[in-house]
C-alpha cells in the first residue's frame, strides 16, 4: 500500500485544520483585519520623547513596545504580583486611541483638558472595529489602564512614565530642557509612580535629582 509519509497523527492534525479554515467567520476576520491595519496608523503617532543617543523622535507604536518589553523584563520590581501577560497587552493598546486623539504631551496643560474626552471617542472608534467580543477585551484593558485601580494598570502607569524618563535621561535632559521643564511638573507627572513600583519610583528619584544638579530639569 502507498503511503503519503505522513503519520497519521499529523494528518488528523492537517485535515482538522482545513476544516477550520473552510468554517471560518469571514466577517469576524474580515473585522479582525480591518483593525490590525487601524493599529498600524499608530507607527505615525509622534511622541515629545526623542529615542536614546539622541535619535530621532519616537512613535507611540515604539513607545508601547518598548514598554510591554519593560513590563516583562521588569516584573519583579511591582509592589503587588501581576498578570504579566495582561500588563504587557495593556501596555501594547494603552495609546492606540492616540491614532485620532493625537498624543498629549506629558505638561501641555491646554491638552490635557480635553484628553480624556478625546481619547474616549476615539476608543468607541477604534476598538469598535473589532467583533465584539475583542472589542469589550481590548476596550476594558483600555479602561482598566485609566481607571488606575488594578495592580496591572498601577505597573503599567509605573513603566509609562518610567520608559520617556529612562530615553530623556540618556539623551542628557534634551527633551526637558527644549521645553523649560520644571521639578515640579516632572513630580507631579511622576507621583503615582511609587504605588506600582516603590523600587523604580527610588530610581526615578535618582534620576530627577541629577538631572537638577546638571541644569536639565529648572530647580523650581
Amino acid at each position: 500500500m502507498q503511503t503519503t509519509g505522513i503519520k497519521p497523527v499529523q494528518r488528523m492534525k492537517n485535515q482538522k485544520f482545513m476544516r477550520q479554515a473552510q468554517i471560518m467567520d469571514k466577517e469576524r476576520f474580515e473585522k479582525q483585519i480591518n483593525f490590525i491595519l487601524e493599529a498600524d496608523k499608530e507607527k505615525s503617532i509622534l511622541r515629545q520623547t526623542h529615542l536614546s543617543g539622541h535619535g530621532r523622535r519616537e512613535n507611540d507604536a515604539e513607545h508601547a513596545w518598548h514598554m510591554a518589553l519593560m513590563i516583562y523584563l521588569l516584573k519583579e520590581y511591582s509592589n503587588d504580583e501581576i498578570d504579566v501577560e495582561k500588563a504587557m497587552m495593556m501596555a501594547l493598546i494603552h495609546d492606540i486611541v492616540e491614532i485620532d486623539a493625537g498624543d498629549t504631551y506629558a505638561y501641555d496643560v491646554e491638552g490635557l483638558k480635553t484628553q480624556e474626552e478625546r481619547e474616549k471617542r476615539a476608543a468607541e472608534r477604534i476598538f469598535g472595529l473589532l467583533p465584539d467580543d475583542q472589542k469589550d477585551k481590548l476596550k476594558g484593558l483600555f479602561e482598566e489602564f485609566e481607571a488606575y485601580e488594578t495592580p496591572e494598570a498601577r505597573f503599567v502607569h509605573a513603566i509609562d512614565n518610567f520608559q520617556p524618563l529612562l530615553l530623556n535621561n540618556s539623551n542628557d535632559g534634551g527633551d526637558w530642557k527644549e521645553h523649560s521643564v520644571t521639578k515640579s511638573q516632572v513630580m507631579q507627572r511622576q507621583s503615582k509612580t511609587e504605588l506600582g513600583s516603590k523600587e523604580i519610583w527610588k530610581c526615578t528619584e535618582k534620576i530627577i535629582e541629577e538631572n537638577i544638579s546638571r541644569g536639565n530639569i529648572e530647580n523650581k
